[in-house]
């Protein structure tokens, strides 16, 4: 079985269009939260969004490309283009069937479908736009990756909610493990800040009536309300170790479990229990044959719902027994905002970035301490400290839960 080490990586984020301006937002504490640009919020009591502010397409995609794929599609081909730049491979000297691509949206474009449905409505169905199939449908960031970069071997759209980047990643983690591709790109993209998308949210009441941002996404906070829809893409290249080192490659760090589980149980809400997401967080540190002594950094799911924190609260204590009260723990969401198919990739460089550089960044926002919550959620200011191994959390609606355990390499 192959050793998988990260080569390169890619974001567009709400704080950041690529990996430094969006690391360098980390470290300040830096969060991307604004009213809604893209409609009138008057009758939504939701008024906020992290979205993607000053993005381009064409400053990334070629003009004629960019005009045939929608918003989500763009924002992935961007991202998967910095992190093939960044492990910087000649694809004139690849066996392009041997490179995969492993990319998942969790709804393709809601924005893209809202558009056309107008247009239907209003003038009929002769006047939708030919190309509307191949914009809106959710594998189709994944099919302009595979088109732009040249990657010929599978091609996968995994779609599992808010656990999509995580569980994209880690399928094509399996993936080379075993064998069936050298090189992958994966990780996970959406863009659904739409009028659908957060009437949709808002009417399950998982979305902050807050308008302050600093007060939106508070993970782990007592007066936490919800969270704040986000959008943007997160992608990495994956390789066999023996495939990196062929080549020279720089290498960012090892993946060495990944756990993936069903809570069965509910089509929103994670098992009260935590069962789920400890038995994933489990199967991840058995696969790399680490102890729960051993983890150092755990990024959570931490959406800032009153039940989710809790309940990946309870998860956490599960999985790791005592060791729960000495990991750092913290939420790129109080940032970043929920990416829903680009949080786990997007989560996944975020602790890449914390064991290369040793800094643990806090969960910006969280002020008032819960009782029911009480780990360590770096609270406050970052943390300066060695990360030699950190797992990385997600969960999704309908109770797909995935981890990922990274080690520095």
């Amino acid at each position: 079985m192959n050793r998988v080490v990260v080569t390169g990586m890619g974001a567009v984020t709400p704080i950041g269009n690529n990996i430094n301006e969006f690391w360098n937002s980390i470290k300040a504490g830096k969060v991307g939260f604004a009213p809604i640009s893209g409609f009138d919020t008057e009758e939504y009591s939701a008024k906020l969004a992290a979205e993607v502010r000053d993005f381009n397409p064409t400053d990334h995609i070629d003009r004629k490309a960019a005009r045939r794929m929608d918003r989500f599609s763009q924002l992935a081909v961007t991202a998967a283009s910095e992190a093939a730049a960044d492990a910087d491979i000649d694809i004139s000297q690849e066996n392009p069937y041997r490179l995969s691509v492993t990319v998942g949206s969790g709804v393709g474009s809601l924005m893209g479908i809202e558009r056309e449905y107008e247009k239907l409505l209003a003038k009929g169905p002769r006047k939708i736009n030919p190309l509307t199939a191949p914009l809106v449908l959710g594998n189709m960031a994944a099919a302009n990756i595979a088109i732009q970069l040249g990657f010929k071997g599978k091609c996968l759209d995994t779609v599992t909610a808010c656990a999509t980047g995580s569980n994209s990643i880690g399928e094509a983690f399996r993936s080379i493990k075993y064998g069936e591709c050298d090189v992958a790109a994966a990780g996970g993209v959406d863009s659904s800040v739409s009028r659908l998308g957060v009437a949709a949210f808002q009417s399950l009441t998982a979305l902050t009536p807050s308008t302050d941002p600093l007060r939106a996404s508070i993970p782990f906070d007592k007066e936490r309300n919800g969270f704040v829809t986000g959008e943007g893409a997160g992608v990495l290249i994956l390789e066999s170790l023996d495939h990196a080192q062929r080549r020279g490659a720089k290498i960012y760090a090892e993946i060495v479990g990944y756990g993936a589980t069903c809570d069965a149980n509910h089509i929103t809400t994670p098992m009260a229990n935590g069962s789920g997401m400890a038995e994933a967080i489990r199967l991840a540190m058995q696969e790399a044959e680490i102890s729960p002594e051993d983890v150092d950094y755990v990024n959570a799911h931490g959406t800032s719902t009153v039940y989710n924190d809790l309940y990946e609260t309870v998860a956490i204590k599960r999985a790791f027994g005592k060791a729960a009260y000495k990991l750092k723990i913290n939420s790129t969401k109080s940032m970043t905002g929920h990416l829903f198919g680009a949080s786990g990739a997007v989560e996944l460089i975020t602790c890449i970035k914390s064991i290369n550089e040793g800094y643990i960044h806090p969960t910006v926002g969280l002020k008032v301490d819960d009782p029911e919550c009480d780990l360590d959620y770096t609270k406050g200011e970052g943390v300066h400290m060695p990360v030699n191994i950190a797992i990385s959390n997600s969960l999704g609606f309908g109770g797909h839960n995935a981890a990922i355990a990274v080690r520095k390499f």
